[in-house]
Order: C-alpha cells, then sequence, then structure tokens
C-alpha cells in the first residue's frame, strides 16, 4: 500500500458496467481503520458496485482499489442470492467461511446468539442448521445474511440495507450491536434514525460526476448539508440564467448599431455564453417520484377476503389459530408481530387466493407486493413487466407511467434482474397502478425505497379504494396511511 493511507483507499478508480455509462469516474477517498461510514446515493447510482470494487468482485477499468493486505473484508448483502435458498445453514455458512473448518457447529451458534436466531428449545436446535434458508422469513433471512458476514471475523464490514425486514426489536439489537463494534463498517441504508444512531460520516455517491464526495459528522447533518448544497446550486444556476438573458438581450441591442457597437455586441454574448457554460449541474439526489394512485378494480363487491385460521409460528414451531376476518371494500388492514412469526408465510398464502381458512370473493384482482420481488419476471425488462399488466395501455403511455417511478431512458428497458433492489421496488409499484387491483397485499414496502419516496407512497396506498392488507415495521411509514383494524399475530387477535 506504499503510497496510500488508510485501510481501504480509492486512487482515481473509473469503473462502467456497460460502455457510456459510468459509475465512477477517476474518483478517490480513503477509508481510515475502525470508522463507522454511511454509502448514500439515489436508487441505481451504483452502491452495491461500490462495494463490489471494494470486495475485489470487480476490477476498475482505470486507476486502482488499494486494501491493507492484512485485512478480511465481509459483505452482509441486501438479499439471499437466489441459488442460496435451497442450501441448508449449515452450507450456507460452511461457504461464508473460506478457511477449513472441522467444528463449525459451535462459531455457528454463536453468531446466530449474536443476531438472536439462536432456537431455545433443544429439540428445534437440533435439526435447525439443516433447514433450508427457502424456509425463513424475509426477517430471519436478512439476519442469516449478518451472520454470515459475521462468522468471517471481518476487519471490514460492509452492509447492504441490513434493516430492511427487521422488526423493531432485531433494528435496536443490530444497533448497539454496531454501536459496540470496533472495527471498521461501511453500510448502505434508507433508515435516518439507524443511520445516525452510529455512524461518523458519509461517503456520497454523485450521479452527475461520478465521484464520491466525503462528508464527516452524523447522517442527519449530512443530509443537510447536501440540501443546502443543491439550493445554492439552484441559486447560483437562477442567477447565472438571469445574467446570461441580459446579456443576450444587450447583445441584440447592440448588434443592431453598427459600427464599433458591434464588436461589444460580440463581447456580450462571449459573456453569456461564459455564464452557459459556468452553470453547475445540479445534483439530482432531490428526484423524487410523482404524487400516484392505485385505480381500484371495477365493480368490486363489498366483502372482499374472509378468513378463518392462519399459522403462527414460536420458537419455530407452526401453529393454527381460529379466527373470524372479514376484510371490506375500502378497509384496510395492518398484519403486527415479530420477525419469524409467519406474516410473510400467510400474506404468501392470502395472495394466492384459496388458502387453507381463507375465503376470497370471486373475481377480485390480487395485487401482492413481495418484499423480494420474486412473482416479478427477472428475464422481462421494467416495460415488458408493465405492459403485461396493463390490457389498456399503450407502449407510450406506459413510459409516461414508468418515467413518474424514475424509470425512464435506457432503465425502462433493461431486464428487471439488472436494476437495483430500490428500482425493483419501484417497477413492483408501478405494476400495482397497472393492475388495478381490489385486493391489495403488501409486504415490507419500504424495503429498499428511498425514504425520499416513502410520503408518496404513503399517499397512495392512504387513498386505496380496494381492501388492503399491509405488514410493515416502519411505524413512521404506517402512520401516514389509513388503518382500519390491526392483526396481532403475536396476540393472536384484533386490536
Amino acid at each position: 500500500m506504499a503510497g496510500t493511507s488508510g485501510l481501504i483507499t480509492f486512487k482515481g478508480v473509473s469503473f462502467e458496467h456497460e460502455p457510456l455509462k459510468p459509475v465512477l469516474v477517476e474518483a478517490s477517498f480513503s477509508v481510515r481503520r475502525g470508522v463507522k461510514l454511511t454509502l448514500m446515493g439515489q436508487n441505481g447510482a451504483g452502491k452495491s458496485t461500490m462495494f463490489g470494487l471494494i470486495t475485489g468482485k470487480y476490477t476498475p477499468d482505470s486507476g486502482a482499489v488499494f486494501r491493507d493486505p492484512h485485512i478480511r473484508i465481509a459483505l452482509s448483502e441486501q438479499v439471499l442470492p437466489r441459488d442460496a435458498l435451497d442450501l441448508t445453514v449449515r452450507a450456507f455458512f460452511q461457504k461464508s467461511i473460506a478457511d477449513t473448518v472441522y467444528a463449525i457447529d459451535p462459531r455457528i451458534d454463536n453468531v446466530l446468539a449474536t443476531v438472536n436466531l439462536l432456537p431455545t428449545q433443544a429439540s428445534v436446535a437440533a435439526t435447525f442448521k439443516e433447514r433450508t434458508l427457502r424456509s425463513f422469513s424475509g426477517g430471519q433471512q436478512a439476519r442469516l445474511l449478518l451472520a454470515s458476514a459475521l462468522i468471517q471475523e471481518p476487519d471490514v464490514l460492509l452492509l447492504d440495507e441490513p434493516t430492511n425486514n427487521l422488526d423493531k426489536a432485531g433494528i435496536e439489537h443490530l444497533t448497539e450491536y454496531l454501536k459496540a463494534y470496533k472495527k471498521t463498517v461501511i453500510v448502505i441504508s434508507h433508515d435516518a434514525d439507524f443511520l445516525n444512531a452510529f455512524t461518523d460520516g458519509v461517503l456520497y455517491l454523485n450521479v452527475q460526476t461520478h465521484t464520491v464526495e466525503r462528508y464527516d459528522g452524523n447522517y442527519h447533518d449530512v443530509v443537510a448539508d447536501i440540501a443546502a448544497r443543491v439550493e445554492k446550486e439552484k441559486r447560483k444556476n437562477a442567477q447565472m440564467e438571469k445574467e446570461m438573458l441580459a446579456k443576450k438581450e444587450k447583445a441584440n441591442f447592440f448588434a443592431h448599431k453598427g459600427g464599433n457597437l458591434r464588436a461589444v455586441a460580440k463581447r456580450m454574448r462571449e459573456k453569456a455564453e461564459e455564464y452557459e457554460e459556468n452553470k453547475v449541474e445540479v445534483r439530482k439526489e432531490d428526484k423524487t417520484i410523482r404524487p400516484f394512485s392505485i385505480p381500484v378494480q371495477e365493480d368490486l363487491p363489498l366483502e372482499v377476503l374472509h378468513l378463518t385460521s392462519y399459522a403462527v409460528v414460536r420458537d419455530h414451531v407452526s401453529k393454527n389459530v381460529h379466527c373470524d376476518l372479514t376484510l371490506r371494500r375500502g378497509k384496510h388492514l395492518h398484519i403486527v408481530g415479530p420477525n419469524g412469526i409467519g406474516k410473510t408465510t400467510l400474506l404468501e398464502s392470502l395472495a394466492s387466493g384459496h388458502a387453507a381458512g381463507e375465503k376470497v370473493a370471486e373475481g377480485v384482482t390480487i395485487g401482492y407486493y413481495r418484499q423480494d420481488f420474486s412473482n416479478l419476471d427477472f428475464e422481462q425488462t421494467a416495460l415488458e413487466c408493465l405492459l403485461e399488466a396493463s390490457d389498456r395501455k399503450t407502449p407510450e403511455e406506459i413510459r409516461s407511467l414508468a418515467a413518474g417511478f424514475l424509470l425512464s431512458g435506457e432503465v425502462v428497458t433493461k431486464r428487471i434482474a439488472h436494476l437495483s433492489e430500490g428500482q425493483k421496488g419501484l417497477v413492483a409499484f408501478a405494476r400495482l397502478v397497472c393492475l388495478k387491483p381490489g385486493l391489495l397485499i403488501l409486504d415490507e414496502p419500504t424495503n429498499h425505497i428511498n425514504f425520499r419516496h416513502i410520503p408518496v407512497i404513503a399517499k397512495a396506498l392512504h387513498d386505496f379504494k380496494g381492501a388492503l392488507i399491509l405488514v410493515s415495521h416502519v411505524p413512521e411509514f404506517v402512520a401516514q396511511i389509513h388503518i382500519d383494524d390491526t392483526l396481532d399475530l403475536l396476540a393472536k387477535r384484533l386490536v
């Protein structure tokens, strides 16, 4: 690491996935030992790609990434890789450890205890490591991802949206763990309160310059600083625009006078061009999706869904619960309970329309927002996905709709598999608009979504005229939506 300082150093790094679509252009910054940083940038800016450059998954097109040769770097990804879902817990952790470990079970038990996922019942614990990852809830999978990074005992811990799917207790536990963590942490997250609790500064990925800006201070202070810079850039451009127009008007006036005044007019035009060249490109971090509404299915019956039973999971053991729940048109139900109790399993069964204990009125269209987006066809483009969900809109109308969700230009013609998780979420919301559902089922719809979009999404759900079932661990989001009833799976009753 001659000529560098810090644990990880980027020197003049340029990288692009596709020609003429850069993620970084001559970016330089350094990360020192023991620091805790947020990696910030809008959806699709390339934050996960940055992690790939840090780990060595990607190689810079030019420049270099220097890493202290004695450090171990571990990444906790946003979602479990699809090819890992059928692995057992033990096999998953074995893949995470590069070294040969003969007594791996004690290490697995240790990290499972660290993330509050170790079963307390001996009979359950005996078979726990033979369960496949697919059998766990989204919150439990988030804990497994974190544990898979911790078991590597890293010097640098990279966390990509670690609070997604975690309940309040899980977020609090993770926050306290990171506060006490003595090594280097870089985290991508849209949870402002979580970040503000333990981070020292921000690495900001600027999508205009494709460089990384370093800010010191707590997260809220940095966000305010960036917002102030945006306003300053806007004011500077507005002043330059005013002066440029004034110079052009004077140039036109003097040009018609002839003689020596033509030279004055030329200088005026040159000055106007200089103002145009000196205008700064205002960063796009303040972009927000357009307000939207989700149309409700026509002729929706009064009683949309009736539920007589559902399953809950306690300490990894499933039990059936009897109930008498009717969801009517225009009513919104919030389902709550800790990670692993069976919320996602319940939503999946309800979304099927014909689960045991469930009766959905005939002909009701169900719009399902899955937390892992697995009901989207990843081989389709975003445009193809939206056209398929709509039976009336033209490609031009679909493009206009997609643009409102910041899915414009080349993004809308990308395969969904190549979109960021945040962009997949925006495709999923646009798809719901096209579907015109009578019953809307949403499983953690704020995961991966930029915090600037959250109020717009909450307003659309608040105004939805059909029946709605919501699972969310974000109280600030739920508070913006009208909720008629809450089903507490832990209490096994409506509250």
